[in-house]
């Protein structure tokens, strides 16, 4: 029975080079993959997926109103996958982790979602909280906090490098906007009480 994985982490863990080397592993093998991204983020070109290293791969944007259920059986129909990868998977709307736990479940294919677990303020995302809720499996990738522990949350800083509290929950940026930490340093640089 194919299963549904769940690996997150804070921002700057390697989570987009983790899932392009793992579509290269099945794809090497003769084995098919579709990837999907969130159409939302637009740091790199949009429809693909880029890791901070220089890695990068197509892959179908996404956004509230996609079907990755019927968008992924259609493509199993013409070419059978051997496993559907996420990135950006916080993104993702209660409906459509719906969606991949339907793929995994009635239609057998595995996936492989990848994303942050929570926003600069310490909430879960949408998607995220429903991947924790309904994965197989979870898995925490680890980050590294500038004083060496491991960075377990995202501190969305102003232009002087300072740290935010407030504000939307999405606004897409890289090390310009957001600085992975461990809760210690979050707390302390976020002010959060």
């Amino acid at each position: 029975m194919a299963k549904l994985y769940f690996y997150y982490a804070s921002m700057n863990a390697g989570k987009s080079t983790i899932l392009l080397q793992s579509s290269f592993n099945y794809r090497e093998r003769g084995m098919h993959t579709m990837l999907f991204t969130a159409a939302i983020d637009d740091r790199y070109e949009t429809g693909t997926i880029t890791s901070r290293i220089g890695l990068s791969a197509p892959a179908t944007p996404f956004d509230r109103t996609t079907d990755i259920r019927a968008a992924a059986e259609a493509t199993h129909a013409i070419t059978p996958l051997a496993c559907v990868l996420v990135d950006e998977a916080q993104f993702l709307t209660r409906a459509q982790v719906l969606q991949l736990a339907q793929l995994c479940d009635e239609v057998d294919i595995p996936v492989l979602a990848y994303g942050l677990r929570t926003d600069f303020r310490g909430e879960l995302f949408e998607g995220s909280a429903h991947l924790l809720a309904l994965a197989d499996t979870l898995t925490e990738i680890k980050a590294i906090c500038a004083c060496g522990r491991k960075a377990t949350m995202n501190l969305r800083v102003d232009a002087a490098g300072q740290g935010v509290r407030d504000g939307v929950q999405t606004e897409i940026g890289g090390n310009d906007r957001y600085v992975a930490l461990c809760r210690r340093h979050y707390m302390e640089q976020s002010r959060v009480r």
